[in-house]
């Protein structure tokens, strides 16, 4: 593998983690500060993949159907969390598996109905369409460039509401002690509902963001929801940097072990997420 190989492929893997941060960001906050196990969460990113489809076939400008977009999914969001699953904080999580499971179905059903079975493309807008020359035969697109940024930015401004807004320190706090928050006379219902939202946002906004360079076809969603889990686990549960660093690593391990092992590429990230358990089973670093 020469140099500029080399650059492009730590490219990609750093783009894939950024990307799937962005995924498991918002499963982060709804199984680890909310305790829900949310087996939807990988629906939430095929809705955003299918979004920006829909909506810039409607608009004809990808960053218009993304507004739209990252406001509808707010919207579905905060409508499911007081429609269900605000009844199921003190319930089994076997009720939240059955919960979140039949959402699955329900999502896979009226996509079905909406868009159809079949496999589309969403169009990079002209203006990130270009490519940077690395080398002779080689280049790198501008828009992975752009997504890897967006992500940054996201990450930055993740960690500074968390950690440096009133609103973040009673999301920490709600996260601890519900019962304690609430009899202090915050309303900790809006505030997981706010939480679940934000959760929804990002999936579906790295589902908008992804569908340029992927295609959006159905079932999209569930090879994205069990890496999230991994993310989350090797993270720490509730830990929105351990999700960061986590998913750096797992686009480390997949992108490079897939040049490196091609034959078991399959198995780098649950090796990792092994060795990381073993090491730490509480995952690399605490809760929020």
């Amino acid at each position: 593998m020469d140099l500029t190989t080399f650059l492009i492929q730590l490219l990609n893997a750093l783009q894939y983690g950024l990307l799937l941060f962005l995924v498991a960001s918002g499963l982060t906050l709804i199984f680890g500060i909310m305790g829900i196990i949310n087996l939807a969460h990988g629906s939430f990113y095929m809705m955003g993949a299918y979004m920006a489809f829909a909506l810039t076939s409607a608009t004809g400008n990808l960053f218009v159907a993304i507004l739209l977009g990252i406001v509808l999914s707010a919207l579905i969001g905060f409508l499911l969390e007081w429609g269900l699953f605000s009844r199921l904080y003190k319930r089994d999580h076997l009720d939240q598996v059955l919960l979140t499971y039949g959402l699955i179905l329900m999502f896979e059903e009226i996509r079905s109905m909406i868009v159809g079975d079949d496999v589309h493309g969403v169009r990079i807008p002209e203006m990130l369409s270009a490519s940077i020359q690395l080398s002779e035969t080689l280049s790198y697109p501008v828009y992975r460039l752009f997504m890897s940024g967006v992500c940054i930015v996201l990450a930055v401004l993740m960690y500074w509401l968390i950690r440096h807004t009133r609103l973040g320190m009673m999301i920490r706090a709600g996260s601890s002690n519900r019962e304690m928050v609430q009899s202090l006379g915050i309303n900790i219902d809006l505030i997981y509902r706010l939480v679940f939202a934000l959760g929804v946002t990002l999936a579906a906004f790295a589902g908008m963001l992804a569908a340029p360079v992927s295609s959006v076809y159905p079932g999209m969603g569930n090879q994205v929801l069990i890496i999230c889990f991994v993310v989350v686990v090797i993270g720490g549960v509730g830990s929105v940097w351990g999700a960061f660093v986590a998913a750096l690593l797992i686009g480390l391990a997949d992108t490079f072990g897939k040049v490196i092992i091609p034959d078991f590429a399959g198995l780098t990230v649950y090796l990792l997420m092994a060795a990381v358990l073993l090491w730490r089973p509480e995952g690399i670093f605490r809760r929020i």
